[in-house]
């Protein structure tokens, strides 16, 4: 092999799957309210994927802030509003969900992201379900 396919092929490993692997996914959301009758199944995007990271050897030497990973966030989002079906007059039936426009690679922000760790919630439906497709 040529040694400008080869470094071709590194650089190409190196950069371009990294940049693209934090990407708007797709991804279904289970609502519902114990007053209402219907739970609703929300198709939307949220950001995921892989962000490189780096663990420093000198974690006693530096700034705590110069220790924090990158995760696959949100770049551009925007909310949407869904009813949600089969609820009492007395019940909000609305419920606003983010939907992923683009992602970056970036610090967390606990405004919109649990940083932590994953929740502990089953994304299932415990009532007969209605689609909503946005």
């Amino acid at each position: 092999m040529s040694p400008f396919f080869v470094m071709s092929l590194l650089f190409g490993l190196t950069f371009g799957q990294t940049s693209s692997l934090c990407a708007p996914s797709e991804y279904t959301i289970h609502v519902e309210k114990q007053e209402c009758a219907y739970c609703l199944a929300i198709n939307t995007t949220i950001c995921a994927g892989f962000c490189m990271t780096r663990d420093s050897n000198g974690k006693k030497l530096l700034l705590k802030s110069a220790l924090s990973q990158n995760v696959c966030t949100y770049k551009e989002m925007l909310y949407q509003t869904a009813l949600i079906p089969g609820c009492p007059h007395h019940t909000i039936p609305y419920y606003s969900y983010p939907v992923a426009v683009s992602c970056k690679c970036g610090k967390c922000n606990t405004d919109y992201s649990d940083c932590v760790r994953e929740r502990v919630r089953t994304n299932y439906c415990t009532k007969p379900q209605k689609l909503c497709n946005m």
